[in-house]
């Protein structure tokens, strides 16, 4: 049976079972409009935190990494602060092939001054306990359920909410209207962010309560 947007959603421990995952379910594509991952797109984000600048350069690479039986798209993420880099991440997604794009993991690896290597933060669905989780439903539409975006008990317990359909949202990279507008919190942290997802890009800006602002400035496609 294929895992529905109302059978991810949580009672407020996160105590649910271990979502069916269905690797027949799965398509090679990740198309759904609010969240596609073509190939060769690179997404350039800017996040400020007061003074704090950090630039991320999203890559969707023709990479791919099989979690849980699923053949998933990887996608590098790299952050750099004043041109040093911090972090890098290879993130795996896939889609149902209902449109209901699903996260499975990420290796991480965070770069201290210290010359310390940090991958604390690195988890895959059906590693230690750890749960794959929507990060983009297949049709957004009321009512609106809240869902688990991914899972690993007592480390990442995140979960999302769609709020709204028809926003406009303007970023460095333009004027986007009718955007998905997702409200996302962790079940371990107080607070939550608002998150806005434009039709055939996806990601486009993101506020915390803050003031922390992260916000897409270049979409660009190479070879």
């Amino acid at each position: 049976m294929t895992l529905t947007i109302g059978a991810v959603h949580n009672r407020a421990d996160g105590g649910t079972p271990a979502p069916g995952i269905v690797p027949s379910r799965f398509q090679a594509r990740v198309d759904n409009p609010y969240f596609p991952l073509v190939p060769g797109t690179v997404f350039h984000v800017v996040e400020r935190a007061g003074k704090v600048v950090r630039h991320n350069v999203v890559t969707v690479t023709n990479d791919t990494r099989v979690v849980m039986g699923v053949t998933c798209t990887v996608v590098h993420d790299v952050v750099t602060v004043k041109e040093r880099m911090t972090e890098e991440s290879y993130l795996f997604y896939a889609q149902e092939v209902d449109g209901a794009v699903w996260f499975f993991g990420e290796d991480v690896r965070e770069f201290h001054s210290n010359n310390r290597v940090d991958t604390e933060d690195s988890w895959q669905a059906g590693v230690r306990g750890a749960q794959p989780g929507i990060v983009m439903p297949a049709q957004p539409a009321p009512p609106f359920e809240p869902y688990r975006q991914q899972y690993q008990k007592n480390k990442h317990e995140d979960m999302a909410q769609v709020e709204a359909l028809t926003d406009s949202v303007t970023v460095p990279a333009g004027t986007f209207r009718r955007c998905v507008r997702t409200r996302e919190w962790s079940m371990l942290e107080a607070g939550n962010v608002t998150v806005w997802y434009a039709r055939g890009v996806g990601f486009v800006k993101e506020v915390a309560p803050r003031g922390e602002v992260a916000e897409l400035v270049s979409i660009k496609k190479v070879p």
